[in-house]
């Protein structure tokens, strides 16, 4: 009875777990209330993020005057695309951060990361190596509140099964 009753607090709280870090995505809106535009220091910005897998950069700019695009370290630096890779235009663009790992995006319009700054560089921590998320909601990201739910639920279910074997 103990064992299988051990089994079951340790398979509920692995799903809490999995549970809790699969709804604690971010959205950064690239720029705050700038958005992904001309002038901005988009180093200084993303410097005290942490970026993990399943987080979402979202690019907000008026469609046509500006665009997203991935490049490399190299094409980072030189402010080139290459021409393999998709440029985004919507205006309100959505990335997934799907791997970890350094990621770069520019604006490929005219000589806007060249001269305007309009690049971002930032490096994503896989799911296992990310810190706690935040207690409050920042400007910057919207995490979901349903992960401190989910903790109260698993703490309470856990004292309940403690109780039930004592």
């Amino acid at each position: 009875m103990a064992s299988s009753s051990l089994s079951t607090i340790v398979f509920i709280l692995a799903t809490l777990s999995v549970l809790a870090t699969l709804v604690s995505a971010t959205d950064y809106i690239v720029g705050d209330e700038s958005g992904w535009t001309l002038d901005f220091d988009y180093q200084a910005w993303a410097k005290d993020k942490v970026f993990v897998v399943g987080d979402k950069l979202v690019f907000n700019y008026a469609s046509g005057a500006h665009n997203v695009v991935k490049v490399n370290g190299t094409g980072f630096q030189q402010c080139t695309a290459l021409s393999a890779n998709g440029t985004l235009t919507s205006g309100r663009d959505v990335i997934s951060l799907q791997t970890p790992g350094r990621k770069w995006y520019i604006c490929g319009v005219a000589k806007h990361c060249e001269l305007r700054s309009m690049k971002l560089v930032i490096t994503v921590l896989p799911q296992t190596m990310a810190p706690a998320p935040a207690p409050a909601l920042s400007q910057s990201g919207s995490t979901t509140l349903v992960v401190s739910t989910i903790y109260v639920f698993g703490v309470a279910l856990f004292g309940s099964l403690v109780s039930f074997l004592v």
